[in-house]
């Protein structure tokens, strides 16, 4: 007899036509478009802790990964382990509700450009997904 398969949905994805967040970028008719599932928002929050530097959220002075200053020191051969070992730590702060599989940093010393690619997997349903961030 076949085990059956059980699949976990996260309640907030039930509810429809809700709202849940804002997506990123910041490019709708009216400046905001809005995420109707987890998985979307999920993806928009990684993208905005990707961005964003310690000390530049209100009221939330830790947030962020800081990966915007590892640019400022320019690239060196150890900038790929610092980035990784930020992203690691941050995310699991901030966003546990993802298991990252793997990341792929592109570094063009020349340029000073930096190309993130995170491959992850969300721990309620077990759907992957990948964003890329690039730093130019």
């Amino acid at each position: 007899m076949p085990i059956p398969q059980v699949t976990q949905v996260n309640p907030l994805d039930l509810q429809g036509n809700i709202a849940i967040g804002v997506s990123l970028p910041f490019n709708g008719p009216v400046a905001f478009n809005s995420t109707y599932s987890t998985a979307d928002q999920i993806k928009s929050n990684l993208i905005n802790l990707l961005l964003t530097n310690k000390g530049e959220r209100l009221y939330n002075p830790e947030f962020g990964a800081n990966l915007k200053k590892v640019l400022f020191e320019g690239i060196t051969e150890d900038t790929s382990i610092t980035i990784q070992n930020l992203i690691y730590t941050n995310v699991g702060v901030y966003i546990p509700e993802i298991t990252i599989n793997d990341i792929k940093i592109i570094t063009d010393q020349d340029n000073n450009t930096i190309s993130i690619t995170i491959a992850y997997t969300l721990n309620i349903s077990g759907t992957s997904n990948q964003i890329t961030v690039q730093f130019i």
